[in-house]
């Protein structure tokens, strides 16, 4: 009964959109296909990708809009059959536009195979200082110019497990709307206020909001556990490879590492970011 029920829906949502796209020649897929790999198309078009009904649900209940949904019937049928409709539905039901593509298309435009058969085009959403939800007693984490969307992702999915404020990104190397970023971080990008500015502006911030600073950095600091993380903190990091510049360590009220007990002297910043996010957690609880 479940998969007649399911089977059912699908049906009714094909009938409702007739657009049927199965040449890889097609300018929508062309389009979509530039959003995934162009930075400058994304921002162009105000429109960036997300893969999967998990990711685009996501999207949904923290308030994106989701221009158009290419579905691929074959794919999205086996998905209704093992989990029913109602998941697959909402999504193309919210869409503004549903747009059903061939196997060989889906194929072309998807990261990964195992995606329900849904992939969204949404409206980009960007967020200044002045929107983030700070807390009375407010935990922060501060990326400078980190270069891999992986990792950026990575941190963002701690910082969702650890239910921080707020990522505030500082001349970044990659876009928050990378289609890496978005998968690897499992959606949390959208659970999780984030925020792209410059250096100075961020320490401008924070110093104003009363918020103590954090550097995390092997030169001149203290270890991470014999520091007081309860009152309101940024935690900052810089890249793997050259770490912080000088205007993070001067604007510190404290640095702090992570003691290296073995030969190699680093830990990949994503580890480094959830080790010291709950070292704050467990200390506030």
């Amino acid at each position: 009964m479940r998969t007649f029920e399911g089977l059912k829906v699908l049906s009714k949502l094909i009938l409702r959109y007739q657009q049927l796209i199965t040449s890889l020649q097609n300018q929508r897929v062309k389009q979509l296909v530039a959003l995934q790999q162009k930075s400058a198309e994304r921002r162009r078009t105000g429109l960036f990708v997300v893969e999967g009904s998990r990711e685009i649900r996501h999207c949904l209940e923290a308030g994106f809009r989701v221009a158009s949904v290419f579905y691929c019937p074959e794919i999205a049928e086996r998905n209704i059959v093992e989990n029913g409709a109602g998941e697959w539905a909402d999504v193309v039901s919210h869409a503004e536009e549903a747009i059903e593509v061939s196997s060989e298309v889906y194929e072309k435009i998807a990261y990964r195979g195992t995606t329900e058969g849904m992939i969204a085009e949404v409206y980009a959403r960007q967020m200044s200082l002045k929107d983030l939800p700070l807390s009375d007693n407010p935990l922060v984490m501060v990326l400078e110019s980190v270069e891999k969307p992986g990792n950026l992702g990575a941190i963002l999915r701690s910082a969702d497990a650890a239910g921080i404020d707020a990522v505030i990104v500082c001349d970044p190397l990659t876009d928050l709307y990378n289609p890496n970023l978005i998968r690897s971080s499992v959606g949390a990008v959208f659970s999780v206020p984030c925020v792209a500015i410059t250096s100075e502006e961020c320490i401008s911030f924070l110093k104003a909001q009363g918020i103590k600073i954090f550097t995390a950095q092997l030169q001149d600091s203290n270890l991470y556990y014999d520091t007081d993380m309860r009152r309101p903190t940024a935690i900052v990091m810089g890249t793997e490879s050259t770490g912080l510049t000088n205007v993070w360590r001067r604007a510190a009220d404290a640095h702090i590492r992570i003691p290296m007990l073995g030969r190699i002297d680093s830990l990949n910043v994503s580890v480094s970011a959830a080790i010291l996010l709950f070292e704050a957690v467990r200390q506030r609880m």
